[in-house]
């Protein structure tokens, strides 16, 4: 989330740090309707390494004028 929410500053999106403590890092894409639990093992990361973040429209996070 620290690695997220570092991307979003540098790109100009204001934070609300009162908020951050109210988030979370569990994720739920691997969980589907039927209950099962999904999980992509063929990605091999080194130690220390981590997966690319995913690209999102930072105009989504901009406050209206």
């Amino acid at each position: 989330i620290e690695r997220a929410i570092e991307s979003l500053k540098r790109k100009g999106v204001q934070i609300n740090e009162q908020l951050l403590s109210h988030l979370s890092p569990l994720g739920w894409e691997h969980i589907n309707l039927s209950g099962d639990y999904i999980w992509r093992n063929n990605l091999k990361l080194g130690a220390g390494k981590y997966r690319p973040l995913r690209s999102v429209d930072i105009n989504l996070y901009k406050k209206q004028a």
